[in-house]
């Protein structure tokens, strides 16, 4: 996976076109993220920067090369002409208009009686030049009075929406890292001490599971005040604690920082504790020759019911040459060792039960993810932790308050190492109603089926609730909004649905679906012969025009039709105003079956009450689709902390509508976000395809959630 890092306050006409450039790519095989800082320039005093798969840097212009070479094997038969367009394209980024003018008289003259600008079908080419144009602000005068160039970037636009939702993502991201954090009020003046020379912080998470909301939260919390806080930007280290083998894996590790990409959190360093086994096992050898560690081989149910009575182990008294030889069987995988831990000697009977001599070593003879089987022993999060953060030079470990019991046996583990003391602030966890954000039982939901996978909508990982149709701009100010409290609350689901309407609602086309159970014919008169009109498919003109089919057979749900009677006057939305002439009634059921109807577009629609969506009853016009909904997974409010997940699932959890659409649909693309009018938002998860129903799942907002 690329990541392209983008200066969004850079020249809009040098850095758009590399962004949609991103999008192309991966729409066609290439797996891009886009992160966006808000500055004019890069660190490198770059505006752009792309970091490839296979770890190269790339830099502004030749990013835009390296996208054509990617795809260039199938993708692009005029590579030649791809070339040179690419390079022409640095003539339209002025801002004077005297030398724009003979640039811009070349692309109308090659535009003549051309749809695409290199060869039959949609090119880089194509896109490069379309996101300069869209971009410079000097040029939108002669672009208007080119027929041509006006024709060409008209049809580029409409015939691929995906462009859109690439600018308008541009245009958020533009300003949303501060506004967002400012427009929600959270105080982020929390004191930290000791921040002159620069924070280093770190988020340190388990590659045994996809990044879920929580995660998120503390990966944004902690990306803020590495780099927003102090006086000057410090460091974000993500480092991937993966001490156990039996739960870790690459895919896990990969799609963690794929996530963390998207939500636009660049680690500044990523490391993992796998690199420091070899230290760890030597730094661990030290309290157990200075007797604060010991070995003890007592059965875990029985050791968990003395740790809970403050009873001590039997082991407690293990001499320092026993445990030290233990600890060597253990490492080398020998018999006789895999029955042992090692403990740290803290407490036996402490009010902190975290302090009641918590296990720091472990045997695992299960094959590690990056080590393979060089370890047989692993240390656990309380012995690495703090070793970790402490030679990482982290300053400020940020992490959630139900580890606040913890900090007590943190600081003692650091002392006890001989290590720096590191300095901790908690924060509340993110919870919400209705909702299990512990990995272990989110594994168990994913491993029971009764969900699709790690990035079902119904789960609240960062793959599922963007998958349902959240904006990642709407997931980050929802987050930031927060704020580092340290006030536990179940939130609700809803006040995250409502910020993420905001941002969809203005990039939402409006588009027209009936159900297809017991749909209503409706026979118009008044209409001569089937007609068709371009009509705004939203109020903001730059998402461009669809097709409205009019004809004499027309199709309601039933819903609507049961509200109707006859001789009222309605308004079919996108048409005028009709009369219910006659209302046919099925006798078993009390259904509506047909309807008669007669124009009378000479009135005004603002006098009638009821507006209703109708679909024109043309095979043409009548794309199929499957409208998706979804319940909470879990009945309770709350669950509780050892309460089964599986007796507490909702089901169902989701409904299907089979419905009818209009024939736009049939060009809407994976991940556009639209609206049917009267039935909600929808993100299009599998695109209409011969004849192959679309699939579109049903956007919360934030009323309904």
């Amino acid at each position: 996976m690329a990541t392209l890092t983008v200066a969004s306050r850079a020249n809009a006409a040098l850095v758009l076109p590399a962004v949609l450039s991103a999008a192309y790519a991966t729409r066609h095989g290439l797996q891009v993220s886009v992160v966006f800082e808000d500055v004019v320039s890069l660190d490198s005093g770059n505006s752009l920067k792309l970091v490839t798969a296979d770890g190269d840097c790339i830099a502004d212009e030749a990013i835009l090369d390296f996208f054509h070479k990617a795809m260039n094997v199938s993708f692009s038969r005029k590579r030649v002409e791809v070339d040179e367009w690419l390079k022409r394209r640095a003539s339209l980024v002025f801002d004077d208009y005297k030398a724009l003018c003979k640039p811009m008289e070349e692309l109308e003259s090659h535009l003549t009686l051309r749809s695409y600008i290199v060869g039959y079908s949609l090119t880089l080419a194509d896109i490069v030049i379309w996101g300069t144009l869209r971009g410079n602000p000097a040029i939108v005068g002669l672009r208007r009075n080119s027929l041509n160039i006006t024709r060409w970037f008209s049809f580029i636009e409409d015939s691929n929406p995906w462009i859109t939702g690439a600018v308008a993502g541009f245009q958020n991201h533009a300003r949303q890292r501060k506004a967002a954090a400012s427009a929600a009020g959270a105080n982020y003046n929390i004191g930290l001490a000791n921040t002159e020379n620069g924070i280093v912080c770190r988020f340190p998470p388990e590659p045994s599971g996809y990044l879920h909301i929580g995660h998120a939260k503390a990966a944004l919390l902690n990306s803020y005040f590495a780099h927003e806080y102090g006086p000057r930007r410090g460091t974000l280290i993500c480092r991937f604690d993966d001490t156990n083998p039996s739960k870790e894996s690459q895919e896990f590790q990969d799609s963690i920082l794929y996530d963390l990409s998207l939500l636009g959190v660049v680690p500044d360093r990523i490391s993992h504790s796998s690199d420091y086994f070899r230290q760890m096992y030597e730094a661990c050898v030290k309290p157990i020759k200075a007797g604060r560690a010991y070995a003890d081989n007592t059965v875990l149910e029985v050791m968990r019911d003395q740790r809970r009575r403050g009873i001590a182990s039997a082991c407690r008294t293990t001499s320092i040459d026993k445990s030290l030889a233990v600890f060597e069987a253990m490492k080398s995988g020998a018999e006789d060792g895999r029955q042992w831990c090692i403990r740290a000697k803290i407490s036996v009977d402490g009010v902190n039960k975290a302090l009641r001599d918590p296990v720091i070593y472990r045997c695992n003879h299960q094959p590690h993810h990056r080590t393979g089987t060089a370890w047989k022993v692993y240390p656990t999060y309380d012995f690495c932790a703090p070793f970790m953060d402490s030679i990482e030079q982290v300053t400020h470990a940020l992490r959630t308050n139900e580890y606040r019991d913890r900090n007590a046996q943190y600081h003692w583990m650091q002392d006890a190492l001989g290590l720096r003391r590191v300095e901790i602030w908690d924060f509340s966890r993110l919870n919400f109603v209705r909702t299990v954000l512990s990995k272990r039982k989110l594994t168990s939901i994913v491993e029971s089926g009764a969900v699709w996978g790690w990035d079902d909508p119904r789960m609240p990982t960062v793959r599922g609730v963007r998958r349902r149709g959240c904006t990642i701009s709407a997931l980050r100010q929802f987050i930031l909004k927060q704020g580092p409290s340290q006030n536990i609350v179940n939130m609700d689901w809803s006040r995250l649905w409502a910020i993420n309407k905001k941002h969809i609602d203005p990039i939402a086309a409006r588009y027209t679906a009936i159900p297809k159970a017991k749909a209503v014919t409706a026979w118009v008169d008044g209409i001569d012969a089937n007609s068709s009109t371009e009509m705004p498919k939203h109020k903001n003109p730059e998402l461009g025009m669809k097709k409205v089919v009019f004809s004499k057979e027309i199709l309601l749900s039933q819903d609507d039709a049961r509200l109707l009677k006859e001789h009222e006057v309605i308004t079919l939305m996108n048409w005028g105003n009709a009369t219910i002439t006659k209302i046919s009634t099925d006798s078993p059921t009390g259904d509506i079956s047909i309807l008669q109807l007669k124009l009378d577009l000479q009135s005004d629609v603002k006098n009638t009450e009821k507006k209703i969506t109708w679909l024109a009853k043309e095979p043409a016009n009548m794309v199929p689709v499957e409208l998706h909904a979804f319940d909470y997974l879990i009945t309770k409010e709350k669950l509780e902390k050892d309460e089964d997940v599986a007796s507490c699932l909702t089901s169902p959890s989701e409904t299907r509508t089979e419905a009818w659409a209009d024939c736009n649909v049939m060009d809407l693309c994976e991940d556009d976000i639209i609206q049917f009018d009267r039935t909600g938002y929808f993100r299009v998860d599998r695109p209409w395809c011969n004849g192959q129903p679309a699939i579109m799942f049903n956007i919360p907002t934030g009323r309904d959630a």
